[in-house]
Order: C-alpha cells, then sequence, then structure tokens
C-alpha cells in the first residue's frame, strides 16, 4: 500500500481550510498558497503517473480497511493521467486568475478553488461508488460558490440552473448506488466486477435498472443531448477562470462511463447488453451535431465556446460507445486534446470581453492587444475545429479510423466529418467579425478606454497552447500510451486482484450468488 496516492485529495482539503481561516482578508498570501499547493499537485500526479505507466496498479487503504469494507484509493494509468491533467490546467487557470484579478472580484476564490481539486481528483481516484458520489458532491458544491463568484444576476440565474440539474443528477445516482446495493451487497468497484458476474439470468431486473440508472447520471455530468441543457447558460455565465477549470468537469463524466461499463459492465456482460450501441452512440452523435451547430448559431463568443464544448463531448462520446480498445484509446487522446483546447478558448475569450468590453459577434473598433489575442483565437479554433496540423484533426481520425469495424461506420463518419465543416463556419465566422472586420470600424474617441489584458494572463493562455502544440508534436508517443492504457482497463483482472485479492472475473457465469 502506498501513501502518496491519497496526496491529490489531502493536499487541497487541508489547504482550502487553511485559506479560509488563516488568510482571507490576504489576497496575496492566498495566491502564494494556492499556486504552491498547486505545484505539489503537479508534482505528486506526475510521481504517480510513473509510477502506473509500467502497468502497476497503487492501493490505499484508508484507515487500513480492506476491501471491500473500507474506503480506497485506487491508482492506475488511466486515473492518474486524469489527476494529472487536472493538475496541470489547475496551474494555468489559477496563474490567469491572478493576472487578471478574477480571484480578487469575490470572496474565497481560492478556497472553494482548492475545494473543487479536492472533489476531482477524488472523484479520479476512487475505488467505490458511493464515495464516487461523494466526491462528486464536494466538486459541485464548490463548483456552484466559483459558478456565482463576482456576483450578477445573469450568474446568479445561472448557477441556480446548474444547482437544479445537478441535484437531479445527484438524486438519481443515489437511487442508482441503492439498486446496485440490493442486489450485488457492495458498492466497491472491483467486487461489484466479481459480483455482477454471479448474477444469475433471471435475476437481473435490478442490476439493468440501476446500469441505466447510472450511465443517465454520467451523461448528465457529460453533458449528453438531451441532457446538455444545464451546460450552455452555466459555463457561458462562469467567470473565464472558472468555466476554463469546468473543462475537465465533464470529462469527470466520461471518465466514470469508461471505469464502470469497462469494469462492472462491460460489453460482452449480457445483463447490459445494447446501452452502449443501441442508446449511447446515438446521443453521442447528436450531441455532435447539436452542438457544432450552436456554433454556427451563436450570437456570442463565450455561447459559441460552451457549444464546441458540448460537440467535443459528443466526440469522445462517439468513440466511447464504440466501446473497443482502439476506441476507448481514441477517446482517451481526444479527451486531453478537448480539455486544453475548451480551456484555452475560455480564457481567449475573457481577453477578448477586456480588450472591447464585450462579447457580442458585432464588428467594433480594433482594442489594445488585439493582435496576439487574434492569434491565440485563431491557433485555439483551429485545434477545437480538427483542422490541421492540431491535436483535435489527430483526435478525430484515431476515432473515424476505430470506427471502421462498426455497423454504423456511414452515420459515424458522414457527422463527424460534416459537423467539422459545421464548427469551421462558425469559428471562421466568429474570428472575422471580431478581428478582420473590426479594422473598418471608426474609434469613437469618446468612448471609455478599457484595460489592455496583463502579461501573466497572455502567459497563461500561451502556456495552454504550448501544450496544445506538445500534444499534437508527441501525438505518437501519447497514443502509444493511451493504447496501454486502454489494454489494462479491457483486462482489468490485476486491478481486481490488487484491491479484493481476488483473480478477477470469473470465466462462466452461475446461477444466482
Amino acid at each position: 500500500m502506498t501513501h502518496w496516492i491519497v496526496a491529490p485529495v489531502i493536499l487541497p482539503a487541508l489547504l482550502a481550510p487553511f485559506i479560509v481561516l488563516a488568510a482571507r482578508y490576504h489576497i496575496g498570501i492566498q495566491r502564494v498558497f494556492s499556486v504552491v499547493g498547486v505545484l505539489a499537485l503537479i508534482a505528486t500526479a506526475a510521481g504517480l503517473a510513473w509510477q502506473t505507466s509500467d502497468g502497476t496498479v497503487l492501493l490505499y487503504q484508508l484507515g487500513d480497511w480492506a476491501a471491500p469494507f473500507g474506503i480506497v484509493l485506487v491508482g492506475d494509468r488511466l486515473s492518474t493521467m486524469m489527476v494529472l491533467l487536472t493538475a496541470v490546467l489547475a496551474l494555468f487557470v489559477l496563474l490567469y486568475a491572478i493576472g487578471s484579478g478574477w480571484d480578487d472580484r469575490g470572496r474565497h476564490f481560492h478556497a472553494l478553488f482548492q475545494f473543487q481539486l479536492m472533489g476531482i481528483m477524488g472523484a479520479f481516484l476512487t475505488g467505490d461508488l458511493f464515495n464516487l458520489f461523494v466526491f462528486f458532491e464536494v466538486l459541485l458544491i464548490a463548483s456552484y460558490g466559483l459558478m456565482i463568484h463576482a456576483g450578477g444576476d445573469a450568474r446568479l440565474r445561472a448557477g441556480v440552473q446548474y444547482v437544479l440539474f445537478n441535484l437531479i443528477g445527484s438524486t438519481l445516482f443515489l437511487f442508482a448506488l441503492g439498486s446496485i446495493y440490493a442486489e450485488a451487497g457492495t458498492l466497491n468497484m472491483a467486487d461489484l466486477a466479481n459480483r455482477v458476474d454471479l448474477i444469475g439470468p433471471d435475476a437481473t431486473v435490478g442490476i439493468r435498472v440501476a446500469a441505466v440508472l447510472l450511465l443517465l447520471v454520467f451523461a448528465i455530468k457529460a453533458a449528453l443531448v438531451p441532457l446538455h441543457f444545464w451546460l450552455p447558460s452555466s459555463y457561458a455565465e462562469a467567470p473565464a477562470p472558472v468555466a476554463a477549470l469546468f473543462a475537465i468537469m465533464t470529462k469527470v463524466g466520461a471518465y466514470a462511463i469508461i471505469r464502470v461499463y469497462t469494469m462492472i459492465f462491460p460489453p460482452d456482460v449480457e445483463v447490459t447488453a445494447g446501452l452502449h450501441d443501441v442508446w449511447l452512440l446515438p446521443a453521442a452523435l447528436v450531441s455532435l451535431a447539436i452542438g457544432m451547430i450552436g456554433v454556427l448559431a451563436a450570437k456570442k463568443l463565450d455561447r459559441l465556446i460552451t457549444f464546441s464544448v458540448i460537440g467535443s463531448m459528443g466526440m469522445v462520446m462517439v468513440s466511447i460507445s464504440l466501446f473497443t480498445p482502439a476506441s476507448i484509446a481514441a477517446a482517451l487522446y481526444y479527451i486531453v486534446h478537448s480539455t486544453l483546447a475548451g480551456a484555452a478558448l475560455f480564457l481567449i475569450s475573457d481577453l477578448v470581453r477586456t480588450g472591447r468590453g464585450n462579447l457580442h459577434l458585432t464588428a467594433q473598433a480594433p482594442a489594445a492587444g488585439a493582435a496576439l489575442t487574434a492569434a491565440l483565437f485563431f491557433v485555439g479554433a483551429i485545434a477545437m475545429a480538427g483542422l490541421p496540423p492540431l491535436s483535435g484533426f489527430i483526435g478525430k481520425l484515431l476515432v473515424l479510423e476505430a470506427a471502421y469495424d462498426s455497423s454504423a461506420i456511414a452515420w459515424i463518419w458522414v457527422i463527424v466529418l460534416g459537423s467539422s465543416l459545421i464548427s469551421i463556419l462558425g469559428f471562421a465566422r466568429a474570428g472575422s467579425i471580431l478581428f478582420w472586420k473590426a479594422h473598418g470600424v471608426t474609434v469613437d474617441e469618446d468612448a471609455p478606454q478599457l484595460d489592455r489584458p496583463s502579461v501573466m494572463s497572455y502567459v497563461a493562455v500561451g502556456g495552454l497552447v504550448a501544450l496544445l502544440a506538445a500534444h499534437t508534436v508527441f501525438a505518437g508517443v501519447v497514443h502509444g500510451y493511451t493504447t496501454t492504457m486502454a489494454a489494462q482497463l479491457f483486462a482489468p483482472e490485476p486491478y481486481i486482484e490488487t484491491v479484493v485479492g481476488t483473480p478477477g472475473k470469473l470465466s462462466t457465469p452461475k446461477e444466482g450468488y
């Protein structure tokens, strides 16, 4: 048992109350501790990712209670990669919040930020479905506060909508957990993987209901159509650094689907047959289409970016719904890309707002720093639309290649390529209005002078763009790693043996258990 795996959860859990109690009136001290804490998270996450890179499964038993009776944290290639991605994203988001002054526009930003990280890290590392619910609630409670940071009626209305939709998801999650516990007598994921195999074919009603409810819950978290209504207003009205951090939030839903439906309810289990291809794939294709149509129809830049996030999640879910090692590897590559691209675009939208005063897609006079902002927007738009040479293009190629053996290959290719064309048109329209047509507008001498974005703001956005470039340059290495990650997910026996001490799934199901 290793103790390092609990550090990504404990560190922000200790920092948040310290910031509230000892530095609540000293923004400078809050900033120092918050940045140092995130740097420590990155170092810890990198160490955990290195330890698991050879296939090792790390286990931490809270209170030294063995599973399934005790709470466990488990680290494998997938969970440690997501932890590292979150920590790196958090650093650039935090630098932007400090450089732009967003963190000083309301109380407790840094404490809520740390609590948010605690919830996200816990969700990725937990080995228990009930504690997945607990960490979901932790990150959601923190996100409620972050959403309404700096106040405003529009932000408050969006926050209420966000709360209501996620409360529905939480309620469904509790119903699903109750159904699973009633049928299997455990909520530990490794233990469940063994017990689901023991359920006879005539006693599967409860576990089927639970599997469907879990899929609904995770689809809400992933903003999958038609459960996506909470996302456009919530992300568009949230402060830009908060929306950028939220780029990883939808990936928590995708992660949960990958984890639960490769370990507990894999495609070859008769209990949940049809959930992946019959229901998940059509919803993912519709999400992709609607998201990119929203990009073309948006009248404000922040709404355009939120719809691009919905579309990118549709792309991720299309790949996940195929449920083959190749498709999961492609989905994991695209998850990293879409997280970085979405976060960069949210921060770029705030640069635009700072320079021109609003985000309406109407021509205005050139703003201070418009040239650099336009260049960053150009790169971010290429990445999100999936144009070569950046990682979005490579990710889409991987998804299309993974769909070769699918019976829905024609639908997948048509919708993926068609939505890509629509997103290109949408981003090109927005960029031309914001930056190109601006040069034909007369400058109003009497208009109030707007602030120029700070150097640190550009550094933070530039860091995310640099990561996108690195994700492209090292695409072969990253995809090779996600391929080994997918292979580990489809052979969960070492994970199960590490957690519960049994060799994994039984070779033949038995009648009853």
